[in-house]
């Protein structure tokens, strides 16, 4: 798959733009402030139905403006779809083909999308959620059924912690519900654990690989998802966990009333990475972080193209500069003439080696974007 256009109105810092991309390889140069992370989350906001940047649709819109458009259009295998999203101040509206749709999410699966920026190293040196989020993002783009369970494991905790808290407080005591709520929590949850497992034992194979390419065989990247029921184990079938996951909360009752909140599930769940068996995000440099960081985004390339039968679009906002030239080079192998990457650099310096056969080199000043002449 490759975007052919990308239209966007009163949308950041942008009054008006049409850009008409290479199905290749698109480069945007420009001074820091100028647009070119807007652009990049125009496309990444169309892939996810959200921005990487902030989740408040107000920020988003030009602020001499009361509205914003985004539209692309992409070419898949099965042909060119045309994808909306109107913004203001009351929220968002998508569109398909200039045919509405009811959920903002139901976007997601149209348009792939794989983001690496240097706010990346967060999903290996900072806390669970961000690798929880890695994960169910990635799901999402290829299973809107997935996305679904998120939405409703997630209505359910709420109701759930909403009980806990009552209980704790002295205003309820409806333990019966209680009951009602860890079944039904069950239910969802162990559907998305084993989707989550799933996925993950396809994407330690790829991410391993992509390690030893980045490192020349040096560095071994494992991943484990740590599950969080007690007494867990991978041979359990789905009723099993079931069962296990009720019982996983029923032991963990008067903790849970003591502190108002559910104490398991794949809300409290981690992808542990690991190098060479060191634990990366307490003992590994930053290089290996970083190195980690990127082998997982070119895992999430092949995994989602194992998926869809396509490549995802790739977008690289100001990597280069942070990859020492063993990354970079591994990163230019990747991309090499089969995958759509748009880039994002302050000038052409670090980009050597790059240029394909067939490119396009923007220039992005004060919200204006320009075609330069290869």
């Amino acid at each position: 798959m490759y975007l052919e256009r990308v239209l966007c109105r009163n949308f950041r810092n942008f009054d008006e733009l049409i850009i008409d991309l290479n199905p290749n390889l698109n480069i945007f140069l420009g001074a820091n402030g100028q647009g070119k992370t807007n652009f990049l989350e125009s496309i990444y906001l169309m892939a996810t139905a959200n921005s990487h940047r902030s989740s408040i649709t107000s920020e988003m819109i030009n602020w001499e403006a009361d509205k914003a458009l985004v539209q692309l259009l992409l070419r898949r295998r099965e042909g060119k779809i045309k994808l909306a999203m109107r913004l203001d101040k009351g929220g968002r509206r998508v569109e398909i083909n200039d045919n509405p749709l009811d959920k903002v999410k139901e976007l997601l699966g149209y348009l792939n999308a794989v983001l690496f920026s240097p706010e990346d190293l967060k999903l290996v040196k900072e806390g669970p959620s961000h690798r929880r989020d890695f994960i169910d993002l990635e799901i999402s783009q290829v299973s809107r059924y997935y996305n679904h369970l998120l939405n409703k494991y997630d209505h359910l905790l709420k109701q759930r912690n909403n009980l806990l808290k009552s209980i704790r407080d002295g205003k309820s005591n409806d333990r019966e519900m209680l009951a009602v709520w860890d079944e039904q929590l069950a239910a969802v949850g162990t559907k998305i654990i084993l989707k989550r497992i799933e996925v993950i034992d396809k994407l330690k194979i790829l991410a391993r690989l992509s390690q030893r390419k980045i490192t020349e065989g040096r560095e071994n990247l494992e991943l484990k998802y740590d599950i969080s029921l007690n007494n867990f184990s991978k041979k359990l079938g789905e009723a099993e966990l079931r069962e296990l996951f009720i019982d996983s909360l029923i032991a963990k009752r008067d903790q849970e009333i003591a502190r108002g909140y559910t104490v398991i599930g794949p809300h409290r769940d981690d992808l542990i990475l690991k190098v060479n068996e060191m634990d990366l995000r307490k003992y590994g440099s930053q290089g290996q972080q970083r190195t980690a960081a990127l082998a997982l985004k070119l895992a999430e390339l092949e995994f989602m193209k194992s998926e869809t039968g396509e490549y995802p679009v790739l977008l690289l906002d100001d990597v280069f500069s942070e990859l020492d030239g063993l990354r970079r080079k591994a990163l230019i192998n990747i991309i090499a003439d089969k995958i759509q990457t748009i880039i994002t650099a302050t000038d052409g310096e670090n980009l050597s080696g790059l240029k394909n056969n067939s490119y396009n080199v923007y220039q992005v000043q004060k919200g204006r974007i320009k075609k330069r002449v290869n």
